[in-house]
Formats: structure tokens, C-alpha cells, sequence
């Protein structure tokens, strides 16, 4: 009687499964981008759910008198103070420095005559010249959609943020369903925890740094005399989330503005020489030695990303592009077939996911 033949499943080259998993990105692309309007308010809703959730931890650790059930709340009250805050800051000091413009165009008249003469014009345009042939209505409607946009996406976020910090309880029983094997459940719940202490971690080195060149900044400012040294130092922080371009912002708008307001060029030079320093400490000191191996994010990688996100969801994606390509690369990493892209966005070769869970420390972070 013949001997009946293993069945041998092809397995697909190794060509082919790298150009699915390539198709496979750029489909995700064009869907990230044609339903940015939907997954703009979700992404910013599960960032704020991250902070909040990392902060009730901390809470709890800080305070262990207090009972668990109470941390998540007391973090709530607390993030939406600090936005309010937050607001009200912005609000007050945007106002004050609107109505300061006005004072700034016999200056302003002064620069533009200035550059005029650098390329050779005779007789330079003043600033109400410029204005008057400037024709705002084209824009006005651009904005107040903008505005109106903001509006109705921030509703969106609360509610999505709502929802989800409502159906947490729910997150294991799902990961039970959705991985009945225990081996498997153990792996995604060790995926999602890097996820969570990645982004985590890349949150917490980013607030603590932008507060540090943030305080500096306004101490710098306060002492040159820049008005509204508070605005510009909250608008420096802001930007300190936003890779590459937030340093170039923080170090170059308040010596622009300061060329308007001094009749002097020092208070700018000074300004952006100091500015530049702060930056440059806390960004190549301070902030590598808190950030360690955390993240394990190629630098190049991390400019592609602000450039690929920005694309596609404008500044909100700038803003997230560092936690959404950390997530990218720990979810690529657990497949086999797409291990190899989460090798080329590491660092060092090694994806967080081929470590043990707890191999990265989280130096001073709330993550651990």
C-alpha cells in the first residue's frame, strides 16, 4: 500500500509578503487621510485618555490612602483644571497682545522701509499701504470654518474621551474574547503595556523638558522686557510637543518680535542666543538622559513621521506623530512578516516588542 504524502503549504516568499505589508501601508495611509476628520478627534481623545490614565496611576501611588475608585476621578478634575487654566491664560494674554500690535506699526514701518532698502527700492510701502492692498476676504471664511472645525472636533473629543474612559472596565474581559488563548492574551496584553509605557514616558519627558525650557524662556524674557513673556513661554511649551519644528518656533518667534518692539537689535540677539542655548542644553542633556532607551525611535524616523502624520492630519498629526509611530512600531513588530519594518523605525535594531517587558526602565516617568 503506497505511503500518502505530507501535505507541504506553500509558504509565501519572502518578496511577497514584504510588498503586501508595503501595499497594506500605503492603504492605511490613504484611509488615515480620506477619514481624518473622523479619526482626528479619536486619536486626540486616546492621547488625552493616556494622560489621564497615567496620571490616576501616579495619583495612586502618591496618595495610597486614597482609594482606587477615587484616582481616576481626581485626575479628571485635575487635567481639566490645568486646561482651563491653560485657557484662561491663553485668552487673557492673546487679547493684551492683539491690542499691542497696534502700537508696533511706526516700528513696523521702520523694518519694512528697512528691508525695502536692502533689495533696492526706492520708495518703500508703509504698513497701512500693505494693508489696505491686502483683501481679507478670501481668508475670512477659511477661518471662521477653522474656528467652527475646532469647535465641533474638541465636542467630539470630549465625547470620544468620555466613552472611552467610560468602557476601561470592559478592556479585559474584551482581551479574553478577542485572545482565548492564554499565550496569545499574555502577548497582546505585554503589546499594549509597551504601548502604554512608550507613549507614556514619551509624554512625560516631553512636559517635564518643555516646563523646563518654558520657565527659562519666560526668565529670560521677563528680564529683556518682551511683553507678554507669559503667553510666549505657554506657547513654548505647546510647541515643545511637536518635534524639530516646536524648537525651531520657540527659539525663533520672540526674538522676531522683539526686533518689533525694542528700537535696539540686542534684545533680539540676546534673545536668540540664549533661547537657542536652553534649547540646545535641555534638548541634547537633559533630555536624552530622561528619555534612555525608551522610545528607540531612529532620528530620521522621527522627522519622516512628523512629516508622513503632518500630511496627513495637518499640526494635530505633527502633535502626535512621535506616539503614533511608537505605537506603529510596537504593533509592526509582532508579526513576523512586517518585524522588518519595526527593525528599520528602531533605533537599534531591537523593537520594543523583541525585548522583555520591563527591559526599557522609565527613569523618573510615570510609566514603569
Amino acid at each position: 500500500m503506497p505511503r500518502k504524502e505530507p501535505v507541504v503549504t506553500p509558504q509565501p516568499s519572502t518578496v511577497s509578503r514584504n510588498a503586501l505589508v508595503i501595499l497594506a501601508v500605503i492603504a492605511s495611509g490613504a484611509v488615515l487621510y480620506l477619514l481624518g476628520d473622523i479619526f482626528t478627534p479619536l486619536a486626540l481623545a486616546v492621547f488625552l485618555a493616556v494622560m489621564i490614565d497615567g496620571l490616576a496611576r501616579m495619583i495612586g501611588r502618591a496618595m495610597p490612602w486614597m482609594p482606587k475608585a477615587s484616582a481616576l476621578p481626581a485626575a479628571v478634575i485635575v487635567s481639566v483644571g490645568l486646561f482651563g487654566a491653560a485657557a484662561l491664560v491663553v485668552g487673557d494674554n492673546a487679547t493684551t497682545f492683539a491690542v499691542k500690535l497696534t502700537d508696533y506699526a511706526p516700528r513696523l514701518n521702520g523694518l519694512i522701509a528697512q528691508g525695502a532698502a536692502a533689495v533696492g527700492m526706492d520708495v518703500p510701502p508703509t504698513l497701512g499701504e500693505l494693508i489696505a492692498d491686502f483683501d481679507p476676504k478670501p481668508y475670512v471664511g477659511q477661518i471662521v470654518r477653522s474656528l467652527q472645525g475646532f469647535a465641533s472636533d474638541a465636542i467630539f473629543v470630549l465625547i470620544y474621551l468620555g466613552f472611552i474612559l467610560a468602557s476601561r472596565k470592559g478592556f479585559e474581559r474584551k482581551i479574553v474574547g478577542l485572545f482565548p488563548n492564554r499565550t496569545e492574551r499574555r502577548e497582546a496584553t505585554a503589546a499594549f503595556l509597551r504601548i502604554r509605557d512608550g507613549v507614556e514616558q514619551y509624554l512625560w519627558v516631553q512636559t517635564v523638558t518643555g516646563l523646563m525650557i518654558a520657565i527659562g524662556s519666560w526668565a529670560v524674557m521677563a528680564l529683556v522686557g518682551l511683553d507678554n513673556a507669559v503667553f510666549w513661554a505657554f506657547l513654548i511649551f505647546l510647541a515643545s510637543y511637536i518635534p524639530i519644528i516646536g524648537g525651531i518656533v520657540g527659539v525663533a518667534a520672540p526674538p522676531l518680535f522683539a526686533l518689533v518692539e525694542f528700537p535696539s537689535v540686542w534684545p533680539a540677539i540676546i534673545l536668540l542666543a540664549v533661547l537657542q542655548t536652553i534649547q540646545f542644553v535641555v534638548g541634547n542633556v537633559v533630555q536624552p538622559r530622561m528619555q534612555g532607551r525608551s522610545l528607540n525611535i531612529d532620528p530620521v524616523v522621527v522627522l519622516l513621521s512628523l512629516a508622513f502624520w503632518g500630511a496627513l492630519w495637518g499640526v494635530v498629526g505633527m502633535f502626535l506623530s512621535t506616539p503614533l509611530t511608537v505605537m506603529a512600531m510596537v504593533i509592526l513588530a509582532q508579526f513576523k512578516g512586517a518585524r522588518w519594518v519595526a527593525i528599520l523605525l528602531s533605533a537599534d535594531g531591537e523593537p520594543p516588542s523583541l525585548r522583555p517587558v520591563g527591559a526599557s526602565p522609565s527613569p523618573g516617568g510615570p510609566a514603569t
